[in-house]
């Protein structure tokens, strides 16, 4: 595959001071009146006007003469080449590009919203302007193809895939390099190089966010509330056995249930319990 050619034009500084000689010569004949003379040099002078350009830091000319590709000019500052040659502007510089929230499925098929914010810049000129039609177009649509095959690899969370290691929402870093990776690989024909994509936005699409929202709450309760429990067995097994070993009170299978069931109520209790004073006794 032809790749891009540098090449290195004559300085614009030096044309110009032939350029300004013909023209001077020009006036001069112009005063004179010899005419003959201004048959053979206004069209010359004309045709070397078109040979002058400027070239702009992290800016590129690509010169074509008559469909055949002559080179590319990257460095800066002004030059002269064959007035016949086009010359098409290509901006080396890095740009943003910050997609559109679109709609997909992702690996379960939960419709969710994303968009990826992409920096990159043109590397090989040659095939940003002759591989592909319009390079800045097929950026915005191959990332846009790129996001919809990454949110169909992945679940947006685990809640329906408990085997799923690897999610949108908690691999951001791994799927970060999976995004980037796909767009480079899908670039490369248009001479593009990225320079950095990650995901700019992740939701659950308007549909169902309301009711994922009640799913997350209810899956953060039943956790809490299994800690709680946890520390709850723990903090009744610990107390039970201090009263045993301290031989402060001996309890029979009874009483142990008593007790267990009111600690449990008290520890596992959405509110603060209310004290019952006891005026008999523990086998009243």
């Amino acid at each position: 595959m032809k790749t891009e050619k540098q090449t290195k034009p004559r300085s614009g500084y030096t044309m110009l001071i032939v350029f300004l000689v013909l023209l001077a010569a020009t006036l001069t004949t112009i005063v004179r009146l010899e005419q003959y003379l201004l048959i053979i040099a206004i069209p010359f002078i004309l045709a070397i006007l078109p040979g002058f350009f400027i070239v702009n830091p992290n800016g590129s000319k690509v010169l074509v003469l008559f469909g055949a590709y002559k080179g590319t000019v990257k460095d800066n500052g002004f030059f002269w080449a064959n007035p016949f040659y086009t010359k098409t502007r290509i901006s080396l510089r890095a740009r943003n590009f910050d997609s559109d929230k679109v709609k997909v499925n992702d690996k379960i098929g939960n419709p969710i919203l994303i968009n990826v914010i992409l920096v990159w810049k043109v590397k090989d000129t040659y095939k940003a302007a002759f591989e592909v039609d319009h390079y800045e177009e097929f950026v915005r649509v191959q990332t846009d193809a790129a996001v919809r095959k990454l949110a169909g690899s992945y679940p947006y969370d685990n809640f329906d895939d408990e085997q799923a290691e690897m999610t949108l929402r908690s691999g951001m870093h791994e799927v970060n390099e999976a995004l980037e990776e796909e767009i480079t690989e899908r670039l490369a024909i248009a001479g593009i190089e990225v320079t950095e994509a990650r995901i700019g936005y992740l939701a659950y699409a308007p549909e169902i966010a309301g009711s994922m929202l009640k799913r997350q709450q209810a899956v953060a309760i039943v956790a809490a509330r299994k800690k709680i429990v946890e520390g709850a067995v723990g903090m009744v097994e610990d107390a039970l056995t201090r009263l045993s070993e301290d031989g402060i009170i001996e309890f029979d299978e009874h009483q142990k249930a008593s007790m267990v069931s009111n600690l449990m109520v008290v520890l596992c209790g959405d509110k603060e319990a209310t004290p019952v004073i006891n005026t008999g006794t523990l086998h009243t």
